[in-house]
């Protein structure tokens, strides 16, 4: 018998709705495991923020070199930090009454890969102070933001009680990470005789918006690191340099950064990526560097490039 009439209409109908019924079944269990893997990707971000941030073992904790392997005398430093951990660093020294730069290093690495800055403080005649945070290189302890703070307040310590440098003879330097760190510092001492910023970001949870703009990256936020805040109460000479090139921290950081400096400042602009922009830039660098410590007073304009 041949089907058809109102039998075959229900039989199609039933189908249809099937069809749908699965569909929209299919659909939500879709978006339930879109909605759990976004829900657990947020958790992993919120969980374990400080992996996504510091990287002490990137390229490694082992001292890969030192200051004698570019022909500098130099001495160990060991600074205690407030909450008794011990932290590694070197100290370089210059002349007699030179300039000391306390140096805060970005979130990778640690203070031997930052020779090619040392060669280039030293040549202008400026002492250095690179020290390692908490659980980078030889130091003790595990990073974090109120920590990083503790452990710059220590190298002004070691440097002013210790090594008996006046403040306003400290040029506090960051480098990326470390600027906010070396801003942080130059705020609480009030001070410091100028504060030099590189490739810094404006803040932590501002830059990670950029990487993770699918996630509500500042609710999430464990740490901050709010640069732009502290260098609104920054009354040091402030210098800070940015690349257009600087495929992680954008040149607009930099600018921002800038215009939120309160105290007398300069911006210089350089070129290259975000590691080895001031490789790259060479000259202009070096020539921004001294004029900008030469106009406060921290290097003699007859002093010249060794």
């Amino acid at each position: 018998m041949p089907t058809g009439g109102w039998a075959g209409k229900l039989t199609t109908t039933q189908a249809r709705r099937r069809i749908i019924a699965d569909t929209v079944r299919t659909l939500l269990l879709f978006l339930l495991l879109s909605a759990a893997s976004y829900v657990l990707l947020g958790a992993y971000v919120y969980v374990f923020q400080s992996r996504l941030l510091y990287f002490p073992n990137t390229p490694g904790r082992a001292l890969t070199a030192t200051p004698a392997d570019i022909g500098l005398t130099f001495e160990e430093a060991r600074v205690t930090t407030a909450d008794g951990l011990e932290l590694h660093g070197w100290y370089v020294p210059a002349g007699t009454d030179a300039p000391t730069v306390l140096f805060c290093h970005g979130n990778a690495g640690n203070i031997s890969h930052r020779l090619e800055w040392l060669q280039i403080f030293h040549d202008m005649g400026l002492a250095v102070l690179l020290f390692d945070y908490r659980g980078y290189g030889r130091s003790r302890g595990a990073p974090d933001e109120p920590g990083t703070y503790r452990d710059a307040q220590a190298a002004w310590d070691f440097l002013t009680r210790s090594k008996g440098v006046a403040p306003a003879r400290i040029v506090i330097f960051g480098e990326s990470l470390g600027g906010s760190i070396a801003a942080h510092l130059a705020r609480d001492v009030a001070s410091a005789g100028a504060l030099i910023l590189t490739s810094t970001f404006t803040s932590a949870p501002d830059l990670a918006s950029q990487f993770y703009w699918y996630l509500p990256v500042r609710l999430l936020a464990r740490f901050q690191y709010p640069t732009v805040e502290y260098v609104s109460h920054v009354r040091a000479p402030t210098l800070v340099i940015h690349s257009r090139d600087d495929e992680i921290v954008p040149f607009s950081h930099g600018r921002k950064i800038f215009e939120r400096a309160a105290g007398p400042k300069a911006f210089l602009e350089i070129s290259g990526d975000h590691n080895a922009g001031f490789l790259v830039s060479g000259s202009r660098l070096t020539h921004g560097l001294r004029s900008f410590l030469q106009a406060h007073g921290l290097l003699s304009p007859l002093e010249r490039v060794r």
